[in-house]
């Protein structure tokens, strides 16, 4: 299967791309070790207008500064100090809109996941939420600018289609403010999945 072209995310509509990821192949080769699954939970966040992003009100910071490039690379941070988190941005460039990856259906190199974290009989566990996917997939701070068109982590568009009824939208995780953007349904998942990390929200 191809990469996604940079037309897919170079779009201005985080929203939609953040429902298309669905369905999609996320894959990295880390040190030689090859690792994906199916994306099954993504969130768009809108650039300056959106309260849970970090690029609200134009804030640019050397933390978020990756998130003003043209879509098609990775935005990496730390949150918490604790856990990394994957994501994807999307745009033109200066539009700081970006799509983080809550959850994968882990179906290559488990094995090299279960290492990673450590965590043997409970797949489920694997990649469910952004901080358990990134660590299974062996990314960190230090894969933050990385091309998506590059060798070390990129998206397939595999052959599956994700029926409108099959996607749940609802309130992103962890929106700590009050107004409109706390309860946005900008989180997308797959409608029973068992990887999802949060369905009943």
């Amino acid at each position: 299967m191809s990469k996604l072209p940079l037309s897919f995310y170079q779009r201005d509509d985080v929203v939609l791309i953040a429902r298309e990821l669905l369905g999609k192949h996320l894959f990295t080769n880390i040190n030689g070790e090859l690792t994906g699954g199916i994306i099954v939970e993504t969130e768009a966040y809108k650039g300056p207008e959106d309260r849970g992003s970090h690029a609200f009100n134009h804030r640019r910071t050397p933390r978020n500064e990756m998130m003003y490039n043209a879509g098609g690379i990775i935005y990496m941070y730390i949150c918490y100090g604790i856990h990394d988190m994957l994501n994807i941005v999307t745009g033109s460039e200066s539009m700081s809109h970006a799509v983080l990856i809550r959850a994968i259906e882990p179906t290559v190199g488990i094995d090299i996941m279960r290492d990673r974290r450590n965590i043997y009989k409970e797949d489920k566990r694997l990649c469910k939420g952004p901080g358990a996917l990134a660590q299974a997939l062996g990314l960190n701070k230090s894969h933050n600018g990385i091309d998506l068109n590059e060798d070390k982590i990129w998206i397939e568009d595999h052959p599956l289609e994700i029926n409108h009824d099959e996607v749940i939208a609802s309130a992103r995780v962890g929106m700590n403010f009050d107004g409109p953007y706390k309860t946005i349904p900008w989180r997308f998942y797959i409608k029973g999945n068992q990887y999802v990390s949060r369905p009943h929200i």
